[in-house]
């Protein structure tokens, strides 16, 4: 059961961790703080709640139960973080949001001062790490402040839920998507954790004993519980991220033919890799060295050999776009092996410009490298560049 629950804060923590570090991405964004904050009290609740936490705290302290209002007290501030990350996440007006937050955390630190309080008017001599909510639930102050702080945990779980019930009607795609993730971990908190430990509470209360409830069922519902709505959080936000660092992955390696001609020609210096680079970051510096590259070989652009192919590639039944981009392929291919060699430039150098240097984004380059792939000139071409790539010289 240890082993469950710091597996659990585990996750949250390396959630929390790459959500923090997602490249391109502003770091302290208001919507991003408030995230990483509400997944890391998740993660800290997880931890506090533990058993060897709990007998840890209490060592440390010389309280005997200390852990006990601690981990309450970290529940309570999840719950308000939630409330919190609820509000930024929705949006609107800035004065709306602000009024909202502080509002939220205003009632969640009485609510924690509350449970301090009562923990020390309460008499509570036995350490309990595991049934303390089923073994004091007669006691006076101790009844309290169990109450107390499973009322606040469940008034932050059904706001939630009517929340999400109701924004899931107005959104769609990955937004309802994390929102159906929000709604069936605080499902699962509130069936599986909250429900057993106010039956457990009650029962004690009337004499019997079903504190398997509270002791067995309740701690992992509530981990897995807090994992499936932190992800309903985490997966809107990361998902496409994840989804252009995979693309930009796949357009770093279909650029590579084209960088294979040209890779010989003068770039601009890169600066130093840091020790994690993404596939965006790869694929931007590869566009720059691409783009560097073909502006040292205009110089060398023959319109003859663009003209040529041009038209025997719409012989050959090619639509135009297609024909322009073989002929392009050819003309650049040609200007590679000449510079690569050393030859002198055309008597009447071109002022055509490549398809791909006119528009933004990588696609033109993409489909360039396309080209130049299928294209059987272009292999023995990109091989003499590679081997004479030692001899080239701009000026």
């Amino acid at each position: 059961m240890n082993l469950l629950v710091y597996g659990a804060a585990g996750v949250f923590a390396l959630s929390c961790l790459v959500l923090f570090r997602r490249p391109g991405r502003p770091v302290l964004g208001t919507l991003t703080v408030s995230t990483c904050a509400a997944i890391l009290l998740g993660a800290l609740v997880l931890v506090c709640a533990a058993p060897p936490t709990l007998a840890a705290v209490n060592d440390l302290t010389g309280v005997v139960n200390f852990g006990a209002p601690l981990t309450y007290g970290m529940l309570s501030a999840y719950s308000c973080a939630l409330l919190v990350l609820l509000v930024n996440w929705r949006g609107g007006p800035r004065s709306r949001i602000r009024r909202r937050v502080l509002a939220s955390m205003a009632a969640y630190a009485v609510l924690v001062a509350a449970l301090v309080v009562l923990f020390t008017l309460a008499d509570a001599p036995d350490e309990r790490l595991t049934d303390l909510d089923t073994y004091y639930a007669n006691t006076p102050f101790m009844r309290e402040m169990i109450l107390l702080y499973l009322a606040g945990h469940s008034a932050a779980t059904l706001v939630m839920c009517a929340v999400c019930v109701k924004w899931g009607r107005e959104v769609t795609g990955l937004l309802r998507t994390g929102l159906r993730l929000i709604l069936a971990g605080s499902l699962l908190d509130l069936v599986g954790f909250q429900l057993a430990k106010y039956t457990a509470v009650v029962a004690r209360w009337y004499g019997h004993d079903v504190d398997f409830l509270s002791t067995t069922l309740a701690p992992p519902m509530a981990s897995l519980g807090a994992l499936v709505c932190s992800a309903g959080f985490v997966l809107p936000r990361l998902l496409p991220a994840a989804v252009a660092q995979w693309r930009g992955l796949g357009d770093y390696r279909r650029l590579g033919p084209l960088w294979a001609l040209l890779r010989f020609a003068p770039t601009a210096p890169k600066p130093a890799a840091s020790w994690w680079q993404s596939p965006r970051e790869r694929l931007q510096w590869r566009e720059v060295s691409i783009h560097d590259a073909l502006l040292a070989l205009a110089p060398y652009f023959d319109d003859r050999v663009r003209e040529r192919e041009h038209e025997a590639a719409l012989r050959a039944g090619r639509t135009a776009h297609q024909a322009r981009l073989a002929a392009e392929a050819a003309m650049l291919t040609d200007a590679a092996r000449r510079a690569a060699a050393h030859e002198e430039p055309p008597a009447d150098p071109s002022t055509y410009r490549l398809h791909a240097t006119q528009v933004s984004g990588p696609g033109a380059l993409v489909e360039l490298a396309r080209t130049l792939g299928r294209s059987p000139a272009g292999a023995p071409a990109r091989e003499g560049t590679v081997r004479t790539a030692h001899g080239w010289t701009h000026g």
